[in-house]
This record gives C-alpha cells, sequence and structure tokens, in this order.
C-alpha cells in the first residue's frame, strides 16, 4: 500500500470549477477518483492507469470532469467544470490494481485518501 494526500476541494457556486489533486508516497497502478454525498455510498467517479493510456469515467460526469496523471510523483488529477449541486461530496484518492470490470469500483482499490471536500452551492 501506499500513502495517499488528496488537495483542493472548496466550496464553489454552480457552474463553477475545481482541480483535485492527489499524490502518492509510491509507485501506483491505477489511480482513481471516488465521491461519497451524505447518506449515500461511496461512487466511482474516474480511473486512469499510469500514462492515462486507459481513463473511465462514471456517465455522470463525463464530458464535465478529466482525470489525467504526471510522474515521477504519481500524482494524479481531478479537473472538475460545470459543477453541479448534485457533485457535491467528500471526494477521496484510491490506487491499486483492479481488474477489468472493478476499475471505478471501490474493492478494486487498496489504497485510499482521508478526502477532500467538494460543496457546490445552487
Amino acid at each position: 500500500q501506499v500513502r495517499l494526500m488528496e488537495s483542493g476541494g472548496g466550496s464553489v457556486p454552480t457552474g463553477g470549477s475545481l482541480k483535485l489533486s492527489c499524490t502518492s508516497s509510491g509507485y501506483t497502478n491505477y489511480m482513481a477518483w471516488f465521491r461519497q454525498a451524505p447518506g449515500k455510498e461511496r461512487e466511482g467517479v474516474a480511473a486512469a492507469s499510469p500514462g492515462d493510456l486507459v481513463t473511465l469515467y462514471a456517465d455522470s460526469v463525463k464530458g464535465r470532469f478529466t482525470i489525467s496523471r504526471a510522474g515521477p510523483k504519481n500524482t494524479v488529477y481531478l479537473q472538475m467544470n460545470n459543477l453541479k449541486p448534485e457533485d457535491t461530496a467528500m471526494y477521496y484518492c484510491a490506487a491499486g490494481s483492479p481488474g477489468d470490470n472493478w476499475k471505478l469500483r471501490e474493492l478494486g482499490y487498496t489504497s485510499w485518501g482521508q478526502g477532500t471536500q467538494v460543496t457546490v452551492s445552487s
């Protein structure tokens, strides 16, 4: 396992943008972003393989969010544009080696950050 540290959360109005960052203490295979809103289950938002060769997105964020990675510090970013109130959640960075059908599912990841809050006001 590696240690992950997120940053970049905050409060924005509807339509605003935020960029989240997550840095790993060591090498990672897939890195992903998950989010959990109050009273809801944690859901996968986006995932990326090393070098961004493969990127995946939840349907709810396609066209608005972009995941990207930067080495050599194994940093992953989540650029979030056109934010909506339903995007309000705690966002978590994750790292692991998920199987083909597990890239946006919690069980595919073994390392997790502490989370950063994103709040979008209407």
